[in-house]
């Protein structure tokens, strides 16, 4: 079976190849500390010495939280829980020291994987269909008008 961007083998790979670099784990640094700091000291950027992106706090403690917007953003943030430390990792663990989610399993990686091909080639499809679509309607309207002398 093709597909407009290519084969079924090169969409979907069998399960013995490797996967590609595989996303950061969790932080280790807890959820719940860097809230209590953004609430009590996030002006000051304590939240952010606390996650080790220190030049990130030294710019916020001087701008006193960016003027109080930059302190609210990162409460959302941490809140949310898509607040992340100095390695891009999100602080999940609401307990200090407890490793948070584990790992998603390789099933899980390889089926990620094949809905963004899934997605792409969707994508691709769509753009095809909208082209089609006008040069379609183009050609009916060159049709429907009548001789220009």
């Amino acid at each position: 079976m093709t597909t407009p961007s290519g084969n079924y083998a090169a969409a979907y790979p069998p399960d013995d190849d490797p996967l590609p670099a595989r996303r950061p784990g969790p932080s280790e640094q807890s959820r719940g500390v860097a809230l209590v700091l953004a609430i009590f000291g996030g002006w000051a950027g304590m939240h952010r010495f606390y996650v080790g992106r220190w030049k990130s706090g030294i710019a916020m403690a001087v701008t006193m939280g960016g003027l109080g917007m930059w302190w609210v953003y990162d409460l959302v943030l941490i809140g949310a829980g898509e607040f992340r430390d100095s390695n891009t990792r999100k602080l999940a663990s609401w307990e200090p020291g407890a490793t948070a989610m584990p790992l998603p399993s390789r099933d899980a990686e390889l089926l990620s994987e094949r809905v963004d091909a899934l997605e792409r080639e969707l994508g691709e499809m769509a753009e095809r269909l909208d082209f089609t679509e006008r040069m379609l309607t183009k050609e009916r309207d060159r049709r429907s008008l009548p001789p220009q002398s």
